[in-house]
């Protein structure tokens, strides 16, 4: 296995043939239990940079929501900076996983760093010059907030794929075990960098996050572009055949029976399993303030909704432990059951404390779910494009979001918090359709 070289021994950039088996030691316990494959395979240092470059990309919307707020007066002007950069990256992100596909992680990595950092000081310069906020100076705001979704580094999808490299020729519980750290990193840090931009922008001074932001993203993100395990990406992939119906490779169940080829429409699946599922986020995190709202406690929202990403990313932690009998397109239906049936639940309670209880349950099914799909649409993408594959489902989430929290929004206005209740239950249950419907359709192409 690749181990993260030390200065005393230093050991060799693994070429692009380099396979865990083919570098493999005698395996050893772990106080980490089956987590333990992970530093051997990439090192402790990819795990750690891996964390703090995907940070930046949790802070820019509500870095811009508060910076633009603060400086204009104006929520509206805010909260269109903050959906330029949601726009923004929805439209950026697969298409630098389309250029990592064919150009490579290191460079498309660099280059998105350097831009973003510099759309991070434009937006910075805007604000702070700007005496008003309508007409050119507005539109210097959002264009700058749009290059700063647009640019932003995709390390969470880059990441995995990464890790689909690495462990091609491992059984597939090291992916399982990877794609479930994925989920509790992008859980951790979707906690924490909102909070980190509260804390900072409350105690300090609004630009700080922002500024913080393009610190991290210019030192953390070109760490992990040129990190040895970016040549894992860059050999070659996975050809068509070697992948299954539900997710395994060639040799990973002990048969290594060929297994027919998946047609690309299939990725259409993951793909708005992810858009459900960011419906559900952003209709969650509506009906929250709204529900808060009726208390007098609208800013503790995102500590409630902080209590549901706790639950979920230790939820995630655990699928690695999960019976590889459990065929991943069940575990998407189960998971997606037990999340509508939780999030219909939210309409129940008439305190703080009780739906602090129906969120931490909620969330034990949430962390399931994503690993599970990101793991379907590792399975399905065309190997040729797993960084364009990854990408897209993280959109997914993006422009679910937006869509979740416009219509929730739109109920809440008219009927409160009961209203927006609705909106995470029935996207849970498209989620569960969804996943059905996947279900069928690999069924079919694996008997074909």
């Amino acid at each position: 296995m690749y181990k993260n070289p030390t200065p005393a021994s230093p050991s060799p950039v693994p070429s692009p043939d380099t396979s865990p088996e083919s570098t493999a030691e005698a395996p050893r316990r772990s106080r980490l239990g089956k987590f333990g494959v992970l530093p051997q395979l990439a090192g402790t240092s990819f795990l750690v940079l891996g964390l703090f470059a995907r940070l930046p990309l949790a802070m820019l919307a509500v870095g811009a929501l508060t910076l633009v707020t603060t400086a204009s007066g104006s929520y509206a002007a805010g909260g269109f900076a903050a959906g330029a950069v949601g726009l923004g990256s929805a439209l950026g992100a697969p298409l630098l996983g389309f250029l990592a596909d064919k150009r490579g992680q290191r460079i498309v990595l660099l280059v998105s760093a350097v831009l973003n950092t510099l759309a991070i000081a434009a937006l910075l310069v805007v604000t702070s010059t700007s005496a008003g906020f309508t007409g050119r100076a507005l539109a210097l705001v959002l264009a700058s907030s749009l290059a700063m979704g647009f640019t932003c580094p995709q390390v969470g999808p880059l990441a995995r794929v990464r890790w689909m490299a690495m462990t091609r020729r491992s059984p597939r519980s090291a992916l399982d075990t990877a794609l479930s750290y994925e989920g509790t990193a992008d859980e951790l840090t979707f906690v924490l960098g909102p909070a980190l931009v509260g804390l900072l922008a409350s105690l300090i001074a609004p630009w700080l996050p922002l500024a913080l932001a393009a610190a991290l993203t210019i030192t953390f993100v070109c760490a992990f572009a040129v990190h040895p395990t970016v040549a894992f990406s860059d050999a070659r992939p996975l050809v068509e055949s070697e992948v299954d119906a539900d997710g395994g490779a060639l040799g990973q169940d002990g048969t290594g029976a060929s297994v027919p080829r998946l047609g690309p429409a299939l990725v259409l699946f993951p793909v708005a399993g992810m858009v459900a599922m960011g419906s559900f986020f952003g209709s969650t995190q509506t009906f929250l303030t709204a529900f808060t709202g009726e208390f007098g406690a609208a800013e503790s929202s995102g500590l409630l909704y902080a209590v549901m990403g706790s639950s979920s990313a230790i939820a995630a932690l655990s699928v690695a432990y999960w019976s590889p009998r459990f065929r991943h397109t069940s575990r998407w239906m189960v998971s997606a059951a037990a999340m509508t049936g939780a999030a219909a639940a939210l309409a129940l309670p008439v305190s703080i404390a009780v739906m602090v209880v129906v969120l931490l349950i909620l969330g034990l099914f949430v962390g399931p779910a994503m690993v599970t799909i990101f793991s379907i649409g590792s399975a399905v993408a065309p190997a040729h494009r797993l960084g364009t594959v990854m990408t897209f489902l993280a959109s997914g989430i993006v422009a679910g979001t937006a869509v979740g929290s416009a219509l929730a929004g739109t109920l809440a206005q008219a009927g409160g918090a009961a209203g927006a209740a609705m909106v995470p239950g029935v996207a849970a249950g498209i989620l569960l359709l969804i996943g059905a419907l996947s279900a069928i359709a690999l069924r079919r192409v694996s008997t074909a």
